[in-house]
C-alpha cells in the first residue's frame, strides 16, 4: 500500500509540473517560455547556460535590438539571438535579420537556403528575464546522457523511498 501511495505521489508531482508549464505557455503565448542559452554567441549580454524567460505576443512588434528566440527550418535547437534590421511593409508584414552580439557576421548563414530574413512565425519567443548560469544543469544533462540518467534515477528513488512523516 505504501508503494501505491508512493507512485501516486510522484506521479502528482509529473503533472503537477506539467501542467505549470502548459499554464506558462498560455500566459507568455510562447511555445517555450523558458530556454537555455547553448552557445556564446550572445556574449556578453548572454553567457553559455543563461536560462532566458519568453514571451511572445503576437501583437507586439518586434523592433531592431530586442533579443529573440527563434527556430529555422532544418534545425532542432531555436536561436538566441539579437534583431538588427526590421522591413516593415505598408501591409503590415514585417521581416527582420538576426545576429548573435559575439559573432562577426549576421544569421543570413544559419537560415534555411535561400531565406534571407526571418518572419514573426519564425520567433519562439522574445527575452524578457534570465537567470544566470541556471542553465548548466540542462547542458551538463546534454553533454553528459549519463549523469542525466542516475540524476533522474536519484530523484525517481528519493519520491518513491522517502517516508511520510
Amino acid at each position: 500500500m505504501q508503494l501505491y501511495y508512493q507512485v501516486l505521489n510522484f506521479a502528482m508531482i509529473v503533472s503537477s509540473a506539467l501542467m505549470i508549464w502548459k499554464g506558462l505557455i498560455v500566459l507568455t503565448g510562447s511555445e517555450s517560455p523558458i530556454v537555455v542559452v547553448l552557445s556564446g554567441s550572445m556574449e556578453p549580454a548572454f553567457h553559455r547556460g543563461d536560462l532566458l524567460f519568453l514571451t511572445n505576443f503576437r501583437e507586439d512588434p518586434i523592433r531592431a535590438g530586442e533579443i529573440v528566440v527563434f527556430k529555422v527550418e532544418g534545425r532542432d535547437i531555436p536561436i538566441v539571438h539579437r534583431v538588427i534590421k526590421v522591413h516593415e511593409k505598408d501591409n503590415g508584414d514585417i521581416k527582420f535579420l538576426t545576429k548573435g552580439d559575439n559573432n562577426e557576421v549576421d544569421d543570413r548563414g544559419l537560415y534555411k537556403e535561400g531565406q534571407n530574413w526571418l518572419e514573426k512565425k519564425d520567433v519562439v519567443g522574445r527575452a524578457r528575464g534570465f537567470l544566470p548560469y541556471v542553465g548548466m544543469v540542462t547542458i551538463i544533462m546534454n553533454d553528459y546522457p549519463k549523469f542525466k540518467y542516475a540524476l533522474l534515477a536519484v530523484m525517481g528513488a528519493y519520491v518513491l523511498l522517502k517516508r511520510e512523516s
